[in-house]
């Protein structure tokens, strides 16, 4: 007599999408009106997000039509991620060959990556931008009209655009809303923001990306090609005709003097290090969340647990204004250590032990609120001790480390085999402790930021 052993897939409960949907409203809703009845603080500090005063009109336009924009290039950086191995797979990609298109997009964000930010301050954040929708675009174009496109050419192109999009828009933002006289209070909001807006646009990719799919998975991967076209295309009309750059371009013997100005200033490398190692960790959970969560033949649906995720770094970006701009007013350098260090030992727990997939579950989401909170904060930091004009280069020039790190573990773990997945996220942990002691010795030194942020 046969047994039969019933299986299950996990899923997570439907309410934590209610949950997390929930808390995000309230935080952003609540915020204002505990702002205004704090009777310790001046009542006028404290404003929506969304209502700035006398300028509150021209800086909404501004606001919304930049976050619309950013909206979109969200969603066309999430769309080329959301089907993962299933596309290579039918194109014929072994598992080998998948670790090396993954070696060769690292590789080209390291040796090109690195260097374009400090092209994107000299030519402008404008054109900077009009070139990371014109990768998309040819990657989409590319994939649609070949059989069996490169994967490697592919891998490249939209390794570049995605490090443009790693500096691009925060630093036009900021030189933007320095140059249209808009206050720090603003930009405060704006950076927050952005993350909200990235994290939401990330899981409407996967909803758009699953409705293309259907019940045909050759046809629908082949639609979201045609998607991510056609949006490039609005992001290209976009640049090019609704938005008015107001920068002035540098030249390259003062920047090149700025530069060597700065590098002498420790505070610099305190803030890049941290924001790569910070960038090491994320880097190193995609790659690594979900073999973590099928080890030993585990049956999970992944699909299901993306939203949570994505869900937990939406609300971890609205704790930011009640921490900084509302009535508490903690210092930044504070919240940021202590939140490096709850992220470090949040990968520490998986890496060391074993762990039910609910368990896993919950750590991840506490790690995605960690990272929702600390985006904004380093963009805040950044505001006080980088120059505008360098903003770019000194973003891009930081991922650096971060990326020669990962294409070491890559190759390491990829093809000889010598790490295994849990000391890989071992040393991401012991990245996020070294970043809280670097932002603790910047508290220690940044006596004296680039500049001030209004209090509000």
């Amino acid at each position: 007599m046969a047994v039969v052993i019933e299986t299950s897939i996990w899923e997570p409960n439907p309410s934590l999408y209610l949950f997390i949907f929930i808390s995000c409203f309230f935080s952003i809703v609540l915020f204002p009106h505990a702002s205004r009845t704090n009777t310790s603080i001046n009542k006028s500090q404290f404003q929506s997000p969304f209502d700035h005063g006398i300028s509150s009109s021209s800086f909404q336009r501004f606001q919304r039509k930049f976050l619309l924009f950013f909206s979109l290039a969200s969603v066309m950086e999430g769309l080329w991620s959301v089907f993962g191995e299933l596309e290579l797979a039918n194109y014929g990609v072994n598992k080998e060959q998948m670790v090396t298109s993954l070696c060769v997009g690292y590789g080209a964000s390291l040796l090109v990556g690195t260097f374009l930010g400090m092209i994107s301050d000299l030519i402008g954040h404008k054109k900077a931008c009009l070139i990371f929708c014109i990768l998309h675009l040819f990657v989409g174009v590319w994939k649609r009209i070949m059989p069996h496109p490169s994967i490697w050419l592919a891998s490249i192109c939209l390794s570049l655009a995605t490090s443009i999009f790693s500096f691009s828009f925060e630093a036009w933002v900021v030189v933007e809303n320095e140059k249209q006289g808009h206050g720090q209070d603003t930009l405060s909001d704006t950076v927050w923001l952005m993350t909200f807006f990235e994290s939401a646009s990330l899981i409407g990719s996967q909803v758009l990306a699953n409705w293309l799919l259907g019940s045909n998975p050759e046809k629908g991967i082949a639609s979201s090609y045609s998607a991510a076209t056609f949006m490039a295309m609005i992001g290209i009309m976009f640049v090019s005709k609704g938005w008015k750059e107001t920068t002035k371009n540098a030249a390259i013997k003062d920047y090149r003097v700025s530069y060597t100005h700065i590098f002498n200033d420790k505070r610099m490398w305190l803030l890049g290090f941290a924001h790569a190692c910070l960038q090491f960790s994320i880097a190193v959970f995609w790659i690594l969340w979900a073999p973590t969560l099928v080890a030993d033949g585990r049956e999970v649906s992944l699909g299901l647990i993306l939203p949570c995720l994505l869900g937990s770094r939406m609300l971890g970006s609205t704790v930011f204004p009640w921490l900084f701009t509302g009535p508490s007013s903690l210092r930044t350098e504070d919240c940021l250590v202590y939140a490096f260090i709850v992220l470090g030992f949040t990968l520490s727990i998986v890496a060391y032990d074993y762990q039910e997939i609910g368990v896993l579950v919950s750590l991840f989401c506490l790690f995605h609120a960690g990272v929702g909170l600390i985006i904004p904060s380093l963009a805040r930091l950044r505001t006080m001790h980088v120059p505008n004009e360098l903003r770019g280069g000194m973003i891009s020039l930081s991922l650096a480390p971060a990326n020669a790190a990962i294409l070491f573990l890559l190759m390491q773990r990829g093809y000889y085999q010598k790490l295994e997945n849990s000391t890989v996220i071992a040393l991401a942990a012991l990245g996020l402790f070294i970043a809280a002691g670097c932002v603790h010795l910047l508290k220690r030194w940044g006596k004296q930021p680039y500049q001030n942020w209004h209090k509000l």
